[in-house]
């Protein structure tokens, strides 16, 4: 075995989870079955090398100058890759060359632009148990942005939070969301006294009380083990985290996996994101805006004056549409501010990123003199936020050039006059050229050879060519180096001395600019704090001025917003499907809930809009606690501390669960979990069994919810006519239908809903309408008739103490039939029996 393969075989055994990447001169080598994995995953040639005496390895190599794109396709795959470096120069080092990791990479520890989303946070979190509740840490590493703390159900908020990564300590069992890579780490670093420690040491702190996280909270326990797995692979100082922020989601609205799923809050039903709420109603111009947005559709405002602020800011807005347009103008020269800041800190910042941060703070300055003509409480926040920046818009505007190169090591980089050392070494280099005109005038001077030349390639460096008829006059000083079909090519001791000092010059420009790069992100770092600044104030104003630009083209209306309980909506519109529709054809109506009509039963036909109206209803409440107007001509809205959705079939196979159970699992949910200060949704309960257990328990879940000495507010769309019989009995019910008109000849939804009960579901008319062929249209019509003249079902409405029974006569008459035994009876007794029924 060659002391290389040992080297690598060393390293290798502390990453043994990554595909290491070796360097190897220029290239980064894989070997044994991290070059078959690769070699698949990039298809690339998987090869072999004699790595010591009768000892052969697999290999798979990428070339470093286009490794990049190879280590994104790697992680994208879903693999862990570690960088391996030569840690001295080869030219220099005596013996084998020392090699280290620098850094490892993994879907939830992504720094570099190429695999990171502009719209999207790339969160990793970190789990720990701790008795009925979960320590939760999350962190998106490329924007610095740290939050900690506790909950009760973590697979909710796993599923919210979207991450890339989780982390857990080994030997924790627990049921995470599906495809979503996780990492056992070491149980010790999530030790509380261990990650206190971390914690201290990373923020310089001996208290975590600053950060709201209370003695012996579970929160902690996650957050240490976080940075900890952070340092392990980053191999650097993380100074663009700077504090950790509470997490707590039960201070603001409650949204559960399947009602971001079922509302398409950020992804349609079918995983696609166009023509989600979140697609729809975003108008940010900033990658800044856009992620803090889609952060507040997921976490709605439940305090009435974080509500009426952005409002508020909205409202000014849209009266100053002047001053708006202008705002939305500067900020479309304004860069990601907040991942420059992140890969500023790390020391990944390139040129091009110092070019973007310039741009962007001359644009932020422009804001300021924008933000000082609005009143508005939010609008002054944010331009408070942002300070002047001008020491450091000089200080890049005399460093750097205005095309910059993307890579530190290809030079090019600052300005003539910012380093004399770099002048003086770039004058050198840029009067080579100037320097081989003289010198091959001067040879065909001296030699009498006029067509003598001074050539220059990558491979011979600089040459004299003589063509053949001329050799004869070339002098004894000329060193003979190539032979051509017409002529020869010459090198002499001053155009090897010259080449040299050429040569030697470009790379010690290199050396220097580089030097000078690493010196101005440490400069740059003193103002970490300040840059994340002015990108929170960029993105707040960016979201807010989006909700304006909104509700100026689709003519939303500001919300009333309350404290006391109820959702009255004038002419409400679904804020996705009127988008999709030509302007107009959308049908508006109208909702009320309050304390005497808290439970709407909505009866009628499919595709006549049910799910349509109560999503809606649902989304304009999410919109107002977000603080956007919304699609109506009038809304209250009472602020919910959550929205609870039961929504279609839902099989999940992969857990062995049907439909019927997955309604239950998702009912059992909402009933469990609920508030006063609830909205509940229910389209259809109990479809996946028979009509009559289905009906039945449609029928208990409302009278749970009028047992409840605080009833939420609920939308109940459904199919059994039977449930409407309800609001004789419970004041909180009231019955809507969707309205549909009847012809001779066809059937018209109206889409308009009205108060009442709807007497028939019209499934046949659908049927027709999808294309069923006319004769079993024609004989449903008939077995529809048939079953209609049947129906022998009788209920009986005790009194309102007691629970209603839909079913006392048929049970009655079950009751009979199962007491016989047929084979004791004769064929009179049993026509008998029949006709006494």
């Amino acid at each position: 075995m060659s002391s290389l393969l040992k080297q690598y075989l060393d390293i290798k055994k502390e990453y043994k989870d990554t595909i290491l990447l070796f360097h190897i001169g220029d290239f980064y080598e894989t070997f044994y079955d991290d070059a078959k994995i690769t070699s698949k995953t990039l298809n690339i040639t998987l090869t072999s090398k004699p790595m010591g005496k009768g000892v052969r390895v697999p290999l798979a190599g990428i070339p470093i100058k286009a490794s990049n794109s190879y280590i994104d396709k790697l992680i994208r795959a879903g693999l862990k890759v570690a960088i391996c470096e030569q840690a001295e120069d080869p030219k220099t080092s005596k013996g084998l060359v020392k090699r280290e990791v620098v850094e490892v990479i993994t879907r939830g520890t992504l720094m570099r632009p190429s695999l990171l989303t502009e719209k999207d946070n790339n969160y990793i979190a970190s789990v720990v148990r701790a008795g009925d509740i979960f320590g939760i840490a999350f962190s998106d590493i490329s924007t610095g942005e740290f939050q900690a703390g506790e909950v009760k159900n973590i697979l909710d908020e796993l599923i919210r939070l979207s991450p890339g990564e989780i982390i857990i300590p080994e030997g924790l069992e627990i049921t995470l969301p599906d495809g979503t890579p996780n990492t056992y780490v070491e149980a010790y670093k999530f030790e509380y006294e261990y990650a206190l420690n971390t914690i201290k040491d990373h923020f310089g702190i001996i208290t975590t009380d600053a950060f709201g996280l209370p003695e012996n909270s579970p929160g902690i326990m996650s957050a240490g083990a976080l940075l900890s797995y952070f340092y392990e692979n980053q191999k650097r100082a993380l100074n663009h985290i700077k504090k950790i922020s509470r997490f707590n989601p039960e201070s603001g609205m409650i949204l559960d996996a399947m009602t971001i799923k079922n509302l398409e809050i950020t992804q349609k039903i079918n995983g696609e994101k166009k023509d989600s709420l979140l697609y729809t109603i975003d108008r940010t111009i900033t990658s800044i805006g856009a992620r803090l947005l889609k952060n507040w559709i997921l976490y709605p405002l439940t305090k009435l004056e974080e509500i009426e602020e952005r409002l508020d800011g909205v409202t000014e807005l849209i009266f100053k549409r002047d001053k708006s347009k202008k705002i939305r103008k500067i900020l479309e020269d304004i860069h990601d501010i907040e991942r420059i800041a992140g890969r500023i800190s790390t020391n990944r910042a390139t040129p091009r990123d110092l070019l973007s941060l310039k741009d962007s703070l001359i644009a932020s300055k422009k804001l300021i003199g924008l933000l000082n003509d609005f009143n508005s409480s939010i609008l002054k926040k944010q331009k408070n936020k942002v300070k002047e920046m001008d020491s450091v818009i000089e200080l890049l505007e005399k460093t750097i050039v205005e095309d910059p190169p993307n890579k530190t090591t290809d030079g090019g980089i600052f300005k003539e006059g910012y380093n004399e050392e770099l002048d003086r070494v770039r004058n050198i280099a840029s009067h080579g050229k100037e320097w081989a005109i003289n010198y091959e005038k001067e040879q065909r001077k001296k030699t009498g050879i006029e067509s003598l030349k001074v050539g220059y390639n990558s491979i011979f460096g600089y040459y004299i060519v003589v063509t053949k008829a001329n050799l004869h006059k070339v002098p004894d000083r000329y060193i003979k180096k190539q032979t051509l079909s017409n002529s020869e090519r010459f090198i002499t001791e001053e155009l090897k001395q010259f080449e040299s000092e050429i040569l030697s010059s470009e790379e010690k420009q290199k050396e220097i600019e580089f030097t000078l790069f690493k010196e101005l992100l440490n400069e740059l770092q003193e103002y970490l704090s300040e840059f994340k600044a002015i990108a929170s104030a960029v993105g707040v104003t960016d979201i807010i001025c989006g909700f304006a630009e909104f509700a100026k083209k689709y003519d939303y209306n500001r919300p009333k917003v309350k404290n006391s309980k109820g959702i009255f909506i004038k002419n409400g519109r679904h804020p996705v499907v009127e988008t999709l529709l030509p302007s107009g054809e959308f049908i508006p109506n109208n909702t009320d809930l309050s304390k005497d009509e808290q439970i709407i039963i909505l009866t009628g036909p499919n595709m006549a809009g049910k799910s349509t109206y109560i999503r809606q209803i649902a989304q304009i409440v999410l919109l107002a606690q977000i603080g956007s107007f919304v699609p109506a001509d009038e809304a209250e809205i009472g602020i919910m501390d959550r929205i609870f959705t039961r929504i279609g079939a839902s099989d999940d196979l992969a857990r062995g669960v049907s439909t019927f159970l997955a309604e239950m699992n998702e009912t059992a949910n909402i009933l469990n979990n609920i508030t006063e200060r609830s909205l509940i949704l229910l389209d259809e309960i109990g479809r996946g069994t028979s009509t009559y257990d289905g009906l039945s328990i449609a029928w208990s879940v409302v009278e749970y919810f009028h047992t409840l000495s605080e009833c939420p507010l609920v939308l109940f769309a459904t199919h059994y006519h039977e449930l409407t019989e309800l609001e004789e009995f419970y004041n909180e019910v009231v019955n809507y239908n969707v309205a549909v008109k009847e012809t001779e000849d066809e059937v018209i939804f109206e889409r308009t809903v009205r108060k009442g009960a709807s007497d028939r579901s019209y499934g046949v008319e659908v049927a027709r309408l999808a294309g069923l062929p006319a004769t079993v249209i024609q004989r449903a019509k008939e077995l529809l008739d048939d079953l209609r003249k049947d129906d022998r079902i009788v209920r009986s409405h005790p009194p309102k103490h007691r629970q209603l029974k839909l079913f006392d006569k048929r049970n009655i008459i079950l009751d009979k039939i199962r007491s016989l035994n047929p084979d004791n009876m004769a064929p009179k007794d049993a026509l008998k029996f029949l006709y006494d029924l």
